[in-house]
């Protein structure tokens, strides 16, 4: 009897469902009797939160997943898991919530800047690489959402009607390496319902195949308040249900058993999977923090974020060799230069010790540019100050019924999170209050669900801001309200009563939103006399965000005027795009260079500083297919109609199901140097296992080509098999060695496998082909 099997024996019916689950947001309970400690979950796909949703650790915020995957480098997701291990680590987190390796359906879902691309090859092999790497330094990874997730509206809702053949050979897939290939301790089951059957109780799905079929010996849990049953996700297969003490189980689930409504050794089966996690992840007996690795901030970490950032943004056009940029004059404009996006919205946050700017980054004149937010954040750390003591931040007070203080504190960050376990959630009201240190008036205002007392001076205003519609709308798209212009050194608070449940809160200090007409007028100014004028646009979490899917690929705003603008009278123009997923460029045949900058982490300024002027090469080649406008390609609503959204373009996923010519396609970068490809030989059995071809640096710089495979069967989508990554100095050859994976190479057929044979394409990308072999 191993000693799970002991554990198990020795506890009581409630006791095990106790453990069954979570004990709080982000943590479950221990069990002193048995030995086992709190084991503690994090948000991770691109950082390491922690347990607390605002104002936790400081963690190192790394490139968002598309970033990563344009590497097309399984040792950059090896590198990027690795890293988030010791983040892990360091904080006493047991197990990651991530990779996400859903796919890029739809360039409108909202949450793709958190999946890697939009195919399941790719996908697959990069989530191998993080989970191991993850895994090898003793935290448990999370793959996830199981399954047909890649849309977020109606997220909870929604019925995924997607035939077998499609789930199989597409959506199946990653999760199928992940399995195979990498032994993931935990997997996590999304919200919505598969062909009519929610994800967490989804036995076909779960038990038959990914415990049945596959042999999954891990844990599968469900996302955050998805499990809606008792029985039916007991004996579905669901082990987990997050987060807690409250939920569908607890004493539902022992009442449950006592009825016969599930077997208790459903029960024992669930608690050893989870008992296994937990002795995988180190949670049985003494815990240990490191303390000795590597700070956020310190040098090391910031050159590797750099570097990973730099490395894989991607060089989308770039006439006349306008890049690499080398001693001219430079005016830089946009406000993504002066507030750069460094990642996405909702669960996936992290707070970072820093976010390095464009403006910051790069030695030009910088101007403002165009609005770009319909929605203000909370205020910068550096424009707000507690009236108390004058430290940076924001003051925060709970007061009970009567009025009484019960606690007052200072936090160096302009929000909090209520309803989450923290010392202010049983208050009867709380009072955020602060005072402007900045040089001129700002738009100062609040954040958050509730009604509102807003006082400053003599004035006050009662505000009722709506929770908003969507799951946890309260946490991940607080409402806004902002009162007007005030002075420096004015002292402003906010208070609203305390209320069940979980919800951001903050306060708002910003610059006053200017006119387009003024951004451009000053934009073109600064670019008239300059060498070169690089316009930085992009998207920020009101359209990449958890919760919300876009309505349109267009940048927000007057940015596509700008650029225009800027370009009509600049010499030469780069644009750089600030941005996770498509967006539309009209200006396209109007610009010199376009880098494709991707969300980059909390080095970002410096990052692309360092692609622009070639000190580091952006050889990163894209990951999604862009369209040349709203509504094309295979699959473009994410909008479910009466509940149900159909996957109607079956396999032809992203680029598999383009007829006409995109923006760009999947796969396309140019990098800093040119390369010629030579003969070419294919091994094979009953698949093919590999591809050699001849490849040459035919330019003046050393650089990094993806050489990638494709296969072309008859009557089938064309599907990427394998690719391969080289270094080469100007002027050097070689043979590359391009590995194909045999599960791209096979059919869903009436319930079994069969193997597909086609043409093999080379490619540097599917717009350009080089050699086809029959």
């Amino acid at each position: 009897m191993t000693d799970v099997d002991k554990a198990i024996a020795a506890l009581s019916l409630p006791a095990k469902v106790r453990l069954l689950t979570g004990a709080a947001m982000f943590s479950l309970h221990p069990d002193q009797t048995i030995g086992l400690s709190a084991l503690v979950l994090s948000d991770g796909p691109t950082g390491v939160r922690g347990p607390e949703f605002t104002g936790g650790a400081i963690a190192c915020l790394l490139p968002n997943a598309t970033l990563i995957a344009q590497h097309w480098d399984t040792a950059t997701a090896a590198e990027a898991g690795a890293l988030l291990a010791e983040e892990a680590t360091a904080q006493g987190v047991h197990v990651v919530l991530g990779p996400t390796v859903n796919l890029h359906r739809s360039p409108l879902g909202g949450r793709l800047f958190e999946a890697f691309s939009e195919d399941p090859l790719l996908t697959g092999a990069l989530a191998v690489a993080y989970v191991k790497a993850l895994q090898d330094k003793g935290i448990g990874a999370t793959p996830k959402h199981f399954l047909a997730n890649e849309s977020e509206t109606e997220r909870t809702t929604v019925n995924s009607v997607v035939d077998e053949r499609t789930l199989r050979e597409v959506y199946l897939l990653p999760f199928e390496m992940a399995v195979q290939d990498a032994h993931p301790w935990a997997i996590m089951a999304s919200y919505n319902r598969i062909n009519g059957v929610t994800a967490t109780e989804h036995r076909e799905l779960i038990e038959d195949l990914l415990k049945g079929e596959w042999g999954y010996d891990g844990l599968v849990m469900s996302d955050w308040f998805a499990t809606t049953s008792t029985a039916a996700s007991a004996n579905g297969g669901l082990d987990l249900v997050m987060p807690g003490p409250d939920g569908p189980w607890g004493g539902k689930l022992v009442a449950a058993v006592e009825a016969g409504e599930v077997e208790e050794s459903t029960v024992d089966e669930h608690l050893r999977r989870l008992l296994q996690l937990a002795d995988r992840a180190g949670a049985f007996g003494e815990q240990h923090v490191r303390t000795d690795l590597p700070a956020p901030d310190s040098p090391q970490r910031r050159e590797q974020l750099r570097r990973m950032a730099a490395r894989g943004m991607t060089v989308l056009v770039n006439r006349d060799s306008t890049l690499p940029l080398a001693g001219q004059r430079i005016v830089v404009v946009g406000r993504h230069a002066l507030e750069t996006i460094g990642q996405g919205g909702g669960s996936a946050r992290v707070r970072p010790p820093h976010i390095v700017t464009i403006a910051e980054a790069l030695d030009a004149t910088v101007v403002d540019g165009v609005e770009v937010r319909t929605e203000p954040l909370p205020a910068a750390p550096d424009v707000l100050r507690d009236p108390e003591t004058g430290a940076f931040g924001i003051r925060v007070t709970a007061r009970d019924e009567a009025g009484a203080v019960l606690e007052s504190r200072v936090t160096d960050i302009a929000e909090v999170t209520a309803g989450d376990g923290g010392w202010f959630d049983h208050a009867a009201s709380i009072e955020l209050s602060a005072e402007i240190v900045a040089t001129q008036p700002l738009e100062a205002g609040l954040r958050g669900t509730g009604e509102w007392t807003f006082e400053a001076g003599d004035q006050r205003e009662t505000v009722h801001l709506a929770e908003p519609p969507e799951l946890g709308g309260a946490v991940l798209k607080p409402p806004s309200w902002t009162f007007g212009q005030l002075e420096p050194g004015t002292q402003f608070k906010a208070i609203t009563t305390g209320q069940p449940g979980m919800r951001r809160l903050g306060l708002i200090a910003r610059r006053p939103p200017r006119s387009d007409t003024d951004g451009i007028a000053e934009a073109t100014a600064a670019a008239h006399d300059a060498d070169v004028a690089v316009v930085v646009v992009g998207l920020t979490q009101e359209q990449e965000t958890e919760g919300t899917d876009k309505t349109t690929l267009a940048l927000p705003g007057g940015q596509d005027a700008l650029v225009s603008a800027v370009a009509s009278v600049a010499k030469r123009t780069v644009v750089v795009v600030n941005a996770a997923t498509p967006v539309l460029m009209p200006w396209l045949d109007e610009v010199d260079a376009v880098l494709w900058a991707g969300l980059p982490g909390q080095e970002a300024g410096a990052a692309v500083a360092a692609a622009l002027t070639g000190e580091i090469e952006p050889a990163g080649r894209l990951v999604t297919t862009f369209p040349r406008r709203d509504g094309d390609g295979p699959a473009w609503s994410t909008t479910p109609v009466n509940g149900e959204l159909p996957y109607t373009e079956g396999t032809s996923v992203g680029y598999r199901g383009w007829t006409s010519e995109p923006l760009f396609w999947f796969g396309h970068g140019l990098g800093y140097t040119e390369w010629t490809y030579g003969a070419a030989r294919v091994e094979a059995d009953d698949a093919i296992r590999s591809v050699h071809v001849e490849l040459a640096n035919t330019g003046d710089r050393a650089g990094r080509e993806v050489v990638q495979v494709y296969l072309r069967p008859e009557h089938e989508p064309v599907r990427l098999i394998g690719w391969a990554g080289v270094e080469l100095d100007a002027g050097a050859r070689t043979e590359v060695e391009v590995p194909c994976d045999a599960r791209t190479q096979r059919r869903w057929d009436n319930g079994s496998w069969r193997p597909l044979t086609g043409q093999v394409l080379i490619a540097r990308g599917l717009g350009d082909l080089r050699i086809t072999v029959r």
